[in-house]
């Protein structure tokens, strides 16, 4: 039998449908996978004996001759420490969540448990998803499964969504959740030779995700192949009452959208794109992205994006405004870690003090004043007023094309320490990324070649809102054309 590890999920599905392995046959290879690579710190809770009951269920829903089989029966999964699962911890990898275990499921999650899905465990991620690097989780770094040539120095995964992607790179599970509030589904995904996906603004629910910023959360999958991440974003798309911004609209099927091409389609090129200090073998896989979608059929126009340059500004003004908002619930009164003081404001500051890391601190400070009297006007207010024409470029650049494509990102995978020095470099990750979240569009970014220094390198199709359908052609498209089959060298 095959390294069952290594199967898409699609395949792996096929397989369970066609009785070539049993699911308790295939979440044990996860089981044993996950134990042989506790150096890459991609879990933050296992949950070994949970899933094999999970497994042994689905056996029994497929062993019955009319059993009802979900979507997902029987495949095992990693779960971001985002999502809220009823009795397993979840942390949002933080302190000051100490061993908080909800009581209550995330809508995604319980999405996919209905179809049957496989729980593998809890997934390492930056601490409140704030971060491009892995860096500041409170459980410490991933590691990129993937290596520089002749390089044995750690790398990062990406972040916040690092746990997901290196648990996908490294064949830990068949997908992962994720969620991306200014790229932290598609950067990790780029890092890693994998394909990710963020939704339209309001296609999955938010109930049961640890907030960071509201109105730009947007929950989504990392998974091995385009098709799959079809197959899972399914899944964990639906409306839902219990979120406000949650969209009353159905779901459609996506897996049909992958394999249909782009002829006809005509695609974007924004000039705004071209930025300074772009490395010349992502701009020139860009080029090479071009070349594949006009030989497969489309149409390539260049388009204008004006207001890009302020996208980055705006975003670091509006994202940590809200998670000052967000975070205030955490004052270690109700759940979570508690530091004792002489008073209540000496508990309410120690708490906070010892439960928040750097990076949390340092935005939720910024956050905090930007939200102030006096500066409100001139700093959140402008900002809204610039993702207001941010999301406007959009609309007017969609009036001549179908889908935008530009790079993931503005380099390959960094070592840890390489830009975590320097806060503005490494905000600077989300350059090509945070328009999308700011206009709450869906984005997909698909693995299509590799470094001088063999580390993936990844393209983004951004689409108009609720047209998920042209970002999985385009990537379809694309997935074809780069024929990406690189996979890390194991190590671990």
């Amino acid at each position: 039998m095959t390294d069952l590890t290594a199967l898409t999920l699609a395949s792996a599905l096929d397989g369970l449908k066609s009785k070539q392995f049993s699911s308790v046959e295939l979440t044990q290879a996860f089981v044993s996978a996950i134990e042989k690579a506790r150096v890459l710190n991609a879990f933050v809770v296992e949950t070994p004996e949970k899933a094999l009951e999970m497994a042994k269920a689905s056996d029994a829903r497929r062993a019955k001759a009319k059993g009802k089989v979900g979507k997902l029966d029987g495949a095992p999964l990693g779960i971001k420490d985002l999502y809220c699962t009823k009795g397993v911890r979840t942390t949002a990898c933080s302190g000051i969540l100490g061993d908080f275990t909800p009581t209550y499921e995330s809508t995604v999650t319980q999405n996919l448990w209905d179809q049957g899905a496989v729980m593998l465990g809890k997934l390492n991620m930056d601490e409140f998803a704030m971060g491009s690097s892995n860096e500041t989780s409170h459980f410490g770094n991933v590691i990129n499964p993937w290596r520089r040539k002749g390089d044995n120095q750690g790398l990062t995964p990406g972040g916040s969504s690092g746990g997901s992607a290196a648990s996908v790179a490294a064949n830990l599970c068949l997908a992962a959740t994720a969620s991306d509030t200014g790229g932290s589904i598609r950067q990790p995904a780029a890092f890693t030779g994998t394909v990710g996906i963020k939704p339209t603004y309001g296609r999955a629910s938010r109930y049961g995700m640890v907030a960071f910023a509201s109105s730009l959360d947007q929950a989504g999958p990392i998974a091995k192949t385009v098709e799959d991440s079809a197959i899972l974003l399914e899944v964990m798309c639906s409306h839902d009452p219990k979120d406000s911004t949650s969209l009353n609209i159905k779901t459609p099927n996506w897996q049909k959208d992958v394999r249909k091409g782009v002829k006809g389609m005509k695609i974007g090129i924004p000039k705004e794109y071209r930025i300074e200090g772009l490395s010349e073998e992502i701009d020139a896989l860009w080029q090479q992205g071009i070349a594949w979608l006009k030989a497969a059929g489309a149409t390539i126009v260049d388009i204008s994006l004006p207001h890009t340059k302020y996208a980055l500004p705006a975003y670091y003004i509006v994202a940590p405004a809200e998670a000052s908002s967000n975070l205030a619930r955490y004052d270690g009164m109700r759940y979570g870690a508690r530091v004792e003081g002489g008073s209540l404001t000496q508990t309410y500051e120690g708490t906070r003090a010892s439960g928040f890391g750097k990076e949390v601190q340092r935005r939720l400070m910024i956050g905090t004043y930007v939200l102030s009297s006096g500066y409100y006007d001139a700093y959140y207010l402008r900002a809204q007023k610039v993702r207001t024409k941010i999301f406007q470029d959009f609309v007017d650049a969609f009036e001549s094309c179908d889908a935008i494509l530009t790079p993931a990102c503005p380099s390959p995978a960094f070592a840890f320490g390489e830009k975590s020095g320097d806060p503005v470099e490494m905000y600077l990750n989300d350059v090509f990324t945070v328009t999308a979240n700011l206009a709450g569009l869906p984005g997909i970014a698909v693995p299509a070649g590799l470094s001088a220094s063999g580390l993936p390198l990844g393209l983004q199709v951004i689409g108009k809102a609720l047209d998920e359908a042209a970002c999985f052609r385009v990537g379809g498209a694309l997935e074809d054309a780069a024929g990406f089959v690189a996979r890390p060298e194991k190590w671990w």
